[in-house]
């Protein structure tokens, strides 16, 4: 069997990681302000009109965190990473550091169902990059430690990938009601993570 040359440790890896995610949720901030010199009236419309942004902020914010702690648990038993299990983790990251584009569509233009789709695309891909580094490493044991695979981490991208997919036909279908079709993750990924408990 062909063995891949590992390329050091996960740990500046693991690092970069941290600093692009971080780094994708400030940006994601800078876009909510309200400008000077309002008259209170205006002030008190200028804070309605930015509901929308401080929405997709906290979409985007619990998107970002959950892959991130996703990403964690996916480097935690690793000891050794290749060439490909770089370019794929650099992959994904590209994918995270975009995801401030896809909010500011939603925010501005959230009644636009092609907004969804590409947020949509954009959520699919990551989880994507995600379950091929489950995968990848999976298949490669001389990587990693002898800890048991993260059999729920692979499970709940797996979930990830298929709602937001599903998602991009059903927003030029029905429009941005598609949306709440992302809901469904909320009782899936804890029963998932209920599972994954229990078999630890």
């Amino acid at each position: 069997m062909w063995k891949s040359i590992p390329d050091g440790g996960p740990e500046r890896l693991v690092a970069l990681a941290d600093g692009v995610f971080a780094i994708a949720i400030t940006l994601l901030v800078l876009d909510l302000t309200v400008p000077r010199g309002l008259g209170s009236a205006q002030y008190h419309e200028a804070l309605r009109e930015l509901l929308p942004d401080l929405g997709a902020y906290a979409l985007s914010v619990a998107v970002l965190g959950s892959f991130w702690r996703d990403h964690r648990r996916i480097f935690r038993a690793v000891r050794q990473v290749d060439g490909q299990v770089i370019a794929l983790a650099v992959l994904g990251l590209g994918v995270a550091a975009l995801l401030p584009f896809p909010t500011r569509l939603i925010s501005d233009y959230g009644d636009e169902p092609v907004s969804v789709a590409i947020y949509a695309a954009a959520v699919a891909a990551l989880g994507a990059t995600h379950l091929a580094l489950v995968v990848l490493l999976t298949r490669r044991p001389w990587l990693h430690g002898e800890e048991p695979s993260e059999v729920g981490t692979a499970l709940d991208g797996a979930m990830t990938v298929v709602i937001f997919l599903l998602t991009i036909p059903l927003a030029l279908l029905i429009g941005s009601a598609a949306v709440w079709w992302w809901l469904v993750l909320i009782p899936a990924k804890t029963a998932i993570g209920r599972r994954a408990r229990k078999a630890r």
